[in-house]
């Protein structure tokens, strides 16, 4: 017999769902597998790495950081990003070791 959902419950499922949208593209998923190894990097080095355009890399950046799961660090000109929570990058490894992708 299924439980009814608090409403504490229905804000959690909710806000689970809003992050896996907004991780939801190849090239998110690449940028946060590549800040989880490095902890934090530049616009450049990310797009170089990725082998894209950088307004395009600029653009997936700018999304994730308004939806919390990246911010930003400034030094002088540059803006290093970093992931806000870990547990993003822990969801895509479980998905990668999962069944699913077989």
């Amino acid at each position: 017999m299924a439980t009814e959902m608090t409403t504490e419950d229905e804000r959690r499922v909710d806000k689970a769902a809003y992050v896996l949208k907004a991780v939801a593209h190849p090239l998110r998923i690449r940028i946060i597998q590549m800040l989880n190894d490095s902890k934090e990097l530049n616009v450049s080095t990310i797009y170089k790495n990725l082998n894209a355009e950088q307004s395009l890399i600029s653009h997936h950046l700018i999304n994730m950081r308004d939806k919390g799961i990246l911010d930003i660090r400034r030094s002088g000109k540059n803006i290093y990003y970093f992931l806000v929570d870990s547990a993003v990058s822990d969801v895509i490894d479980c998905i990668y070791k999962s069944k699913i992708l077989n």
